[in-house]
């Protein structure tokens, strides 16, 4: 069976192939998503390294200047999402989204090359790159250098309508937007996306944005949305903390040093959005200095990072304490706001389960992990390589034929194995 898995997951990743590039899937996403690429790299690995670096380097191929990594390239011209390059305005050479998404690259790199070593010549300068792009972060996304950064959109998070986003959003106006037709719900079950009233806060924040010319520095304190997330800010930490040995393996000593700093700042500052009563991490808005009372996946995906070994303990049983057949849910059951189908306010995403995995495994949380490990292979063997899961009953929802899913299938292929 895991032959036939294994041989199914490469057949969507080279279907979705668009040859330096992977598309998340057909119709629904036609573009190159920036932490979908890093991800679709870690399954590539698995049967072509070479493939896998290259859809890096496509990515960042693209990076702006200031060393932001947009989180759409517009590499064709396809009608069939919005917004589109021409809502976004970016003025690049190659159309770009004007936002980011979460910093895993460091990560997809380093775990790359540990598979892949005699990529190492030709993967160098991109340790450069992303040193450059975790730098940007610290830079315009924590100005009071608090050590954790914030993220201005709730695309930025890829949890885009996460129910941690509900009481910062509500600060984001919907009135005087430019009328706009949807693409998303054409391809999928309206019933499952986010909602109109939340796809006008989402274009209004675009259209600020580029109203300022997308100067990046000029954006945080520009939007009236900026939210701490633990998830995404344990993301930048793991990334920066591999990114470091593997520079520091390459003689890139100022490189090793810089990222390293970079993450002991963030995990000396991660603590503070420990909530001891959820057993888990929880959002910071940083517009109210208070922690969004929202016990989301976000919160669980801090065990990515070098967190306390009493944190792992109780996220491993708050992820028990769900009590769903099939984890890790994405909004903790029970709680308010939670939609077993609605993308990410209930729903499974096996890329949120492959991370929280590694962490956990990592910490020697390993029968934790295992579960998680096998609830992902059980959604797969029930109901395909679906865009992403309801916890409870494990249907398959969104897109079909997906890429990261089938990228993090042979992720989890392997680690049966070891």
């Amino acid at each position: 069976m895991s032959d036939a898995l294994q041989s199914a997951a490469i057949e969507i990743l080279k279907m979705n192939d668009r040859g330096t590039y992977t598309v998340p899937t057909k119709g629904l996403y036609p573009f190159q998503w920036n932490w979908d690429s890093c991800l679709t790299a870690l399954g590539q690995r698995h049967f072509d390294p070479l493939r896998a670096l290259t859809e890096i380097e496509t990515l960042f191929a693209h990076q702006w200047p200031c060393g932001m990594v947009p989180h759409i390239i517009f590499h064709a011209r396809d009608d069939g999402y919005f917004p589109g390059p021409d809502v976004w305005d970016c003025r690049r050479p190659v159309p770009t989204s004007g936002i980011t998404q979460p910093p895993v690259a460091g990560f997809a790199l380093a775990r790359l090359l540990d598979h892949a070593p005699e990529l190492g010549a030709r993967a160098r300068p991109l340790v450069e790159r992303i040193t450059a792009w975790h730098r940007w972060f610290h830079a315009t996304r924590d100005p009071q250098a608090s050590g954790l950064v914030a993220i201005i959109h709730p695309w930025e998070s890829g949890r885009d309508n996460s129910v941690d986003w509900d009481i910062p959003f509500e600060r984001v106006p919907t009135n005087g937007i430019a009328p706009y037709t949807r693409r998303d719900t054409q391809h999928a079950d309206p019933a499952h996306r986010p909602t109109k009233e939340q796809y006008d806060r989402y274009i209004w924040l675009v259209e600020r944005f580029r109203s300022l010319g997308w100067q990046t520095d000029k954006l945080h304190d520009a939007s009236p949305f900026q939210v701490v997330d633990p998830g995404f800010n344990a993301i930048l930490i793991r990334s920066c903390l591999d990114l470091a040995a593997l520079a520091e393996r390459m003689g890139e000593q100022a490189l090793a040093q810089e990222n390293r700093a970079m993450a002991e700042r963030g995990l000396s500052a991660l603590p503070a959005l420990w909530s001891e009563p959820h057993g888990q991490y929880l959002c910071l808005d940083r517009s109210t200095g208070k922690l969004i009372d929202s016990p989301s996946s976000g919160g669980l995906l801090a065990a990515f990072a070098p967190i306390p070994p009493k944190h792992v303990a109780r996220i491993a049983a708050t992820i028990d304490g769900h009590g769903t057949p099939f984890r890790v849910a994405s909004h903790a059951p029970g709680n308010e706001g939670f939609d077993a189908k609605r993308y990410w306010r209930g729903p499974v995403w096996l890329v949120v389960n492959y991370m929280i995995a590694d962490g956990l495994a990592r910490a020697g949380a390993r029968d934790a992990a295992n579960a998680i490990t096998q609830a992902s292979l059980d959604l797969i063997h029930k109901n395909g390589f679906a865009e992403y899961y309801d916890p409870l009953t494990g249907e398959g929802l969104g897109g079909t034929q997906f890429t990261w899913t089938a990228a993090m299938v042979l992720e989890f292929l392997s680690l049966e194995t070891v």
